[in-house]
This record gives C-alpha cells, structure tokens and sequence, in this order.
C-alpha cells in the first residue's frame, strides 16, 4: 500500500475466511520447542489502530528484520527439509523471518490476535509465509522477498491459509479467488 493510499485510509481485506485446516508442516514442532510463542489458546480478535506512528514502527520492524536475516535453507542450516525457528543466529528461511517479526512487535506490544502467520503462493507457485498485520486501514504483508509493507492484495501471491485471529493454534483456509500474477514490487532476495 502506498504512504497516499495508506494517508486515506484504504481498507482491502481477504475475500474470505474458510474453514479450519490444519497447520503447516513445522508449526507443532516449533510450539513444541518453544510453547512460550505459541501460548495463547481462545482469544478475542483485535485489530492495530494504524496511525503515523505505528505504520513507521511496522516500517522499521520489517526493514531490519530483511535487512539483517540472512537467507538460508533448513536444509542448509538445519540439514532437514522444514523447521521453524526465531533466527537468533542470523541465517533463516521465509517462515523464520515471520517469526522474528511477529516476536519484535508483540515485544513492543502489539496485540498478537492482530499478527497472523500466512500462508501462500508466492508468484512462482512456491509455498511461502509471511506475516499479515490486521488493521483499522486494512491487511498489511510482511514479507522477507518484499522491502515495501503493502496490502494483501499488491503482493501477487495466492492466499492459502492463515491463524485464527482468536487462536494461535488453529488455522484457517483463505477464500482468495483472484488469480496468482506477478507484480513488479515483488522482489526475490539474494
């Protein structure tokens, strides 16, 4: 989303919520191994008042966590195919960035029910998470292949699924029937 765009308030959101589904490969292994990110169990849905001041702070956030991850595969890091964890060592893939993310704005005090893991189809058709922000102005993306925060619909991906807004623990499918297109904001990082 554009600074103007985000100046006037524009409110676009998922076309729809679907069923529950199960979470992704990785997830119960990562709250197994730190049960204190995954806490939470029923909760009441709370979206950000996004002013000037927080949209800087998610800015902030995003940028330094992209800029100072290091892309690396589980298999190169971890030497298994899929494992989720915060890259307090620097190296990660796209679901750990999420993690870093979403732990650095619960610290600064963001409601977690606002912060929800995704996940999508990338403009490849690749699987890929990244982390839906829910605001009074909209669904915000943070993702590790883009430098810009924008909204859901400017990333050309295909939602798949994502968190319950009321619990950390269940998933929910994502109704997105627009057609996965590539967009020129996108941007692979090296």
């Amino acid at each position: 989303m554009t600074t103007a765009a985000f100046a006037a308030g524009e409110r676009v959101m998922y076309a729809s919520l679907g069923d529950m589904t199960r979470a992704p490969i990785g997830w119960v292994e990562f709250c197994s191994d730190t049960p204190q990110d995954c806490r939470g169990g029923p909760s009441q849905p709370r979206d950000i008042v996004m002013s000037q001041s927080t949209w800087k702070d998610l800015l902030r956030i995003n940028r330094w966590v992209n800029d100072t991850i290091k892309p690396m595969t589980d298999m190169d890091h971890w030497g298994v195919v899929e494992r989720w964890s915060i890259p307090t060592d620097g190296y990660g893939d796209c679901e750990d960035y999420v993690l870093m993310k979403r732990k650095m704005l619960i610290d600064a005090g963001w409601p977690r029910e606002a912060l929800l893991i995704t996940v999508v189809r990338d403009t490849k058709g690749d699987g890929h998470a990244v982390l839906t922000v829910k605001s009074d102005k909209g669904e915000f993306i943070l993702d590790n292949q883009n430098e810009e925060v924008v909204a859901w619909t400017e990333t050309g991906y295909r939602f798949v699924k994502r968190q319950s807004q009321s619990d950390p623990n269940v998933w929910v499918a994502l109704g997105d029937s627009r057609p996965a297109v590539a967009t020129a904001s996108a941007q692979q990082r090296k």
